[in-house]
């Protein structure tokens, strides 16, 4: 199936997507308004995005001289062409109020359709984090906050942006040294204050793509002592307007105290520029003195609060990337492997030289690697949208329904984000070695794909960290109840699957990788010391994302059982979901044994050894 007729299953035919339009705030939306929302994203990413991914990646964004001395960026004209023909969408919008002049689409249609530009152009879309930022506002800054600021990034003239690491902290944010000093409590925008400090990797940070940039800055307030308050506790959040505005959203033309200090230079993702900023270093003076001009978000100290409401969707945003660059690699080894003849097949007919070479894709171990992509990017696509139909439940549903869609997103965030990052990047790496040494040269676009998603095992929180998390906190918290809820729901998925004759013995592989993940979770805090229970944090996420996705793919056989008329896609679920419970999941046991026996072979490495 293509894109289009594999999200049209996942959200028609299993995720019930039409059944969102009888709720009160997607009522004059159908299945026509979702469709029509399809084509024009599928339009816009074939035409404006797709036949540029290679130039972005060739002419990545470079730096010059501005007359008022200071770096400005320069990038292709393909990349403001691009970001036009999304903002003149109404995507930026999509899911806000219409009278916020948004679609009012649900989450799940947005995202889905969104999934069109990842495919077509990761480096190229630089709007992720706009939308992050502006939603961010909408939840906690005050109304004029909202109307000054989310407004403008929501109708496209201005862009958004999300500041935390630091050069010296990295994801330690609680070593972050960025200061904020109150100027003014009483400012219409906002309590004002100066900040001074460094940003780095700061995504989109500088650009003229648009005629502003809304920072969001965590920073800390110095204390009575002029002290910096340690930890996670001190830290506050702050509008930084790249061009300082009036209270009614207008340019003042006075420039803020934030400077570009220079480029990073990535692996992939080059067509999207990632900053080094200068706050409040005195290039540009506001009211002839240095430092940053910020705006408070909320309360003093929760700076953290409503940050982890941007980020908890940016992860959810990375792992639908992850799994759209792996698609885009899966598609181009597919139609190499139907067109490339090399070799003959294994038999009779392998040792007649004279016999005419066939088809990479009629070699076992092609298809092996094919079906390898296939179950990894589309099972991570499907639980991707998932988690987006969770997010509509969240903000739409009754009082059951939003607590337990909150509690499911809670455990299976670090999940969806961090577990497409790891295996659709192997799904890259096949990709690759499927068109064998072209793979590996710009003539074929594989080799990009696999740059590209190699930065989302990063992005967002690292791997290392979303496994602490899961570990650390979200299986623990509330009692474990967002754990158990969690197996409630595969446990429906496996009895329902037990009436069906062709899919019993999958369920009750499903079952007994679900209990082990039970036992496992439980011995891994058996001690009650976080030193032994997280030392193997990895290889427990890896293992409860391939018992989630085992789920994923029952789900996705019972909804082809009765849904597809197709039987060419009906097949390609039954092989992708046998894949993986064939040649995937029997893999959680080796992560899971260390995890049970808190094993610290790693943690107990001597330094000097290694």
């Amino acid at each position: 199936m293509n894109l289009r007729h594999t999200l049209d299953f996942l959200l028609y035919e299993w995720l019930d997507a039409e059944a969102l339009t009888e709720r009160p705030r997607f009522a004059e939306h159908s299945r026509d308004t979702f469709n029509a929302v399809f084509d024009t994203c599928e339009r816009i990413a074939r035409d404006k995005f797709a036949p540029f991914n290679r130039l972005i990646d060739t002419e990545e964004p470079r730096t010059d001289v501005a007359p008022d001395g200071s770096l400005r960026v320069v990038l292709p004209q393909a990349t403001h062409d691009a970001r036009l023909a999304y903002a003149d969408s109404g995507m930026l919008a999509a899911a806000q109020d219409y009278e916020h002049g948004g679609m009012q689409l649900p989450y799940l249609v947005e995202a889905a359709a969104n999934a069109f530009f990842g495919k077509a152009s990761i480096g190229i879309n630089s709007n992720l984090l706009t939308v992050g930022n502006a939603n961010l506002l909408m939840a906690h800054g005050t109304e004029t906050q909202k109307r000054v600021f989310a407004a403008n990034e929501f109708n496209g003239r201005w862009a958004g942006t999300m500041c935390l690491s630091e050069p010296q902290a990295g994801s330690s944010l609680s070593d972050v040294a960025t200061r904020a000093v109150l100027e003014d409590a009483d400012d219409p925008l906002g309590a004002r204050y100066r900040l001074r400090g460094n940003k780095m990797w700061i995504s989109s940070g500088e650009h003229d793509l648009t005629d502003n940039i809304v920072h969001l800055v965590l920073a800390k307030i110095p204390g009575a002592d002029g002290q910096l308050v340690p930890g996670v506790k001190g830290i506050s959040l702050f509008i930084v307007p790249k061009q300082l505005v009036d209270g009614q959203g207008q340019l003042t033309g006075v420039r803020n105290d934030v400077a570009l200090a220079g480029l990073n230079h990535k692996l992939g993702w080059r067509g999207t520029t990632n900053a080094l900023l200068n706050f409040g270093e005195g290039q540009f003076l506001v009211d002839g003195q240095a430092g940053a001009v910020g705006y408070l978000v909320g309360q003093p100290g929760e700076g953290l609060k409503g940050m982890f409401h941007m980020m908890n969707e940016a992860r959810i945003a990375v792992g639908m990337a992850a799994s759209m660059l792996g698609l885009a690699g899966y598609e181009a080894s597919l139609d190499y492997a139907k067109t490339r003849t090399q070799g003959r097949p294994v038999g009779t007919g392998g040792k007649d030289a004279a016999a005419p070479p066939v088809r990479l894709i009629e070699h076992a171990d092609i298809r092996r690697m094919l079906l390898a992509q296939k179950a990894c990017c589309e099972g991570a696509l499907a639980l991707l949208l998932y988690c987006a139909r969770l997010i509509d439940e969240q903000h739409t549903g009754d009082a059951a329904q939003a607590d337990e869609a909150r509690l499911l997103l809670e455990v299976l965030t670090p999940i969806a984000k961090s577990w497409p990052s790891e295996n659709c990047l192997e799904a890259n790496s096949l990709a690759i070695q499927i068109h064998g040494g072209y793979g590996y040269t710009r003539d074929f676009p594989v080799e990009q794909y696999w740059r590209d998603n190699r930065l989302n095992m990063i992005h967002e929180g690292t791997h290392g960290i979303q496994a602490m998390d899961l570990l650390g906190r979200k299986v623990l918290m509330e009692d474990g109840r967002g754990l158990r809820l969690l197996a409630d729901r595969i446990s429906a998925t496996v009895a329902r699957a037990q009436q069906q004759p062709t899919l019993a013995q999958r369920a009750q592989a499903l079952a007994a990788a679900l209990a082990r993940v039970g036992r496992a979770t439980q011995a891994a805090w058996a001690s009650g010391n976080p030193v032994e229970a997280l030392a193997n944090a990895v290889p427990y996420m890896q293992a409860a994302g391939h018992v989630v996705l085992a789920w994923t793919w029952l789900e996705l056989e019972l909804a082809a059982v009765n849904a597809s008329k197709n039987e060419a896609a009906s097949a390609g679920v039954t092989s992708a979901s046998t894949y993986f419970y064939h040649y995937e999941l029997p893999k959680i046991d080796a992560w899971l044994n260390v995890v049970e026996s808190r094993d610290m072979t790693c943690a107990h490495m001597p330094e000097a050894a290694f």
